[in-house]
C-alpha cells in the first residue's frame, strides 16, 4: 500500500495525460460524481475546484447549476476558479474553458496554503487531495472551511485506504492494478479520520455520502 513519503508524479506530462485517457474508465466514477451535484447549493455564484484536472468535475458542476430553474437566469453571474499544477492538466483545462469568460485557471501547487481568492459558495475537489501528506490534508480542509461563504459547501471526491491490505488488493484487480503499478503519488488515508477532522475543524452536516470499495464523497458544510 502506498506510504505517506511526499512522492508526486504529477510535474510529468506523461503520467497526467496517462490518467486523462483512462479516468472514463474509472468504474463507478460517474455515481460518485453525480452523487456530488446534488449538494451544490443551487444559489452558488463562486465555485473552486482544487486539483481541477482536465475541468471534468467543474464542467458537470457548471452545466447542472445551468439546467436549475432557480438560477437560470442569473446563470450568467456564475464565477469559477479552477486549480492544479501539473502543465499537462493546465493546458488541457485551459482549452476546455477556453471560449467560458466564467472559468478562471489557475496554476498552484496544493502542498502549499491557498493564497487569497476570496469567498466561495461551494469548493468541490475530485481525486486530488490524497496526494498530499497527512498534515497538509487536514491543514488544507482547514484552509477550505475559511474560504466558505456561511451555508457553503466543501465536496471532495476522494481516493481513500482500505481498511485491510486484502480489500486494498481488490480494489487494485478492480482497476486493473497491482501494487507495482499504482501510483507511487498516493498517499491514502482512511475515510473515518478525514471525516472526524472535518468536524473538528467545524464543518456541519459531514458524512460519507457514496462510497465503492476506496473511492468516496465526503461532503461537509458551514453554518
Amino acid at each position: 500500500m502506498p506510504t505517506n513519503a511526499p512522492v508526486n508524479l504529477w510535474t510529468s506530462s506523461g503520467h497526467a495525460t496517462d490518467y486523462l485517457g483512462r479516468a472514463d474508465s474509472i468504474p463507478h466514477r460517474t455515481e460518485g460524481e453525480a452523487t456530488l451535484l446534488e449538494f451544490i447549493p443551487a444559489n452558488t455564484q463562486r465555485i473552486l475546484d482544487l486539483g481541477t484536472g482536465d475541468g471534468r468535475v467543474l464542467a458537470l458542476v457548471k452545466s447542472e447549476l445551468a439546467t436549475r430553474e432557480t438560477i437560470r437566469d442569473g446563470h450568467a453571474k456564475l464565477e469559477a476558479v479552477g486549480v492544479d499544477f501539473s502543465p499537462a492538466m493546465l493546458e488541457a483545462a485551459g482549452k476546455r474553458f477556453a471560449a467560458d469568460s466564467s472559468v478562471t485557471i489557475v496554476t498552484h501547487d496544493l502542498d502549499y496554503p491557498l493564497p487569497s481568492w476570496g469567498r466561495f459558495d461551494a469548493v468541490v475537489s475530485s481525486f486530488a487531495i490524497h496526494h498530499l501528506v497527512h498534515e497538509r490534508k487536514r491543514a488544507l480542509y482547514a484552509e477550505i472551511h475559511g474560504l466558505l461563504n456561511p451555508g457553503g459547501v466543501f465536496c471532495n471526491l476522494e481516493h481513500v485506504a482500505s481498511p485491510t491490505p486484502r480489500l486494498h488488493q481488490e480494489f487494485l484487480q478492480a482497476l486493473g492494478l497491482t501494487t507495482e503499478t499504482e501510483d507511487a503519488s498516493n498517499k491514502l488515508l482512511d475515510l473515518e479520520t478525514q471525516l472526524q477532522w472535518l468536524r473538528e475543524i467545524g464543518f456541519v452536516d459531514v458524512d460519507c455520502h457514496w462510497k465503492w470499495r476506496e473511492l468516496a464523497l465526503l461532503v461537509g458544510r458551514t453554518s
